[in-house]
């Protein structure tokens, strides 16, 4: 089938009342226009569900949807995406603001170089996408009218706020194990959109593609993993249960 068709039949998916996550007209047209084969290839482009890929959470459509319709950009707007992942919604952003006008940062430099291919296959190779901790966010190109952090955090990090603009907002999934998806001001003011469930931000060496770096914390998930295979008592040959 038409990939295009296809395009429009998830938005009129995501806009009908049982989902009701597109409402804004930009919002529906750029979803049209981006095609998402780039980013998660042929067989699951337009399927309502998250997936792993290179070590990350592609999100769905109906909550890149959620995000997006947060993140609310005008056509004007620079916008920084921190966790670009696939790039995906980078390039949705790109679709109303212009590519020049996006910068996306990622901490996993495999990524970065994934997200860069996709953005250029789809068309949105004008989108500048660099290997940066997510904490530190982009300063060069500060201030931003619009930050859409696609990882979770328990309060907003000081210095994405500092690189807002005076009237821009941050979006993010806020808190720990229980998430509230939350539009922040550049004064750290927070309007709560309801519950979600992400990934927590990364730091320094905690991304996949390279050695944790952290003694402690790899040691408890090796002792946790060596008792997880080991056998319970019951389980032991030498012991006669009889």
């Amino acid at each position: 089938m038409d990939p295009a068709v296809l395009r429009d039949d998830m938005v009129d998916s995501l806009q009908h009342d049982s989902k009701g996550v597109v409402r804004s007209a930009w919002l529906a047209t750029a979803m049209r226009a981006v095609p998402r084969e780039p980013f998660v290839g042929d067989q699951q482009a337009y399927s309502d569900r998250p997936f792993e890929r290179m070590g990350t959470r592609v999100l769905s459509p109906s909550t890149a949807a959620r995000l997006l319709e947060a993140v609310d950009p005008e056509a004007d707007d620079e916008v920084l995406v921190v966790g670009a992942g696939v790039g995906y919604t980078a390039a949705v952003l790109a679709e109303q603001v212009g590519a020049a006008s996006v910068q996306a940062i990622d901490i996993t430099r495999r990524l970065v170089y994934e997200a860069r291919s996709n953005l250029a296959e789809a068309g949105y190779g004008g989108v500048l996408v660099d290997r940066r901790d997510g904490a530190d966010g982009l300063p060069e190109y500060a201030p931003y009218d619009r930050i859409l952090l696609e990882a979770a955090a328990i309060e907003p990090p000081r210095a994405l706020l500092t690189q807002l603009a005076d009237d821009g907002r941050l979006v993010m999934p806020l808190g720990a194990n229980e998430q509230t998806l939350a539009i922040v001001d550049s004064d750290g003011h927070a309007e709560r959109l309801g519950s979600v469930a992400f990934q927590p931000m990364l730091v320094e060496g905690e991304q996949v593609d390279t050695v944790e770096r952290n003694r402690t914390r790899r040691e408890d998930r090796e002792h946790a993993e060596r008792a997880a295979q080991s056998r319970a008592g019951w389980e032991q040959d030498w012991i006669d249960w009889d």
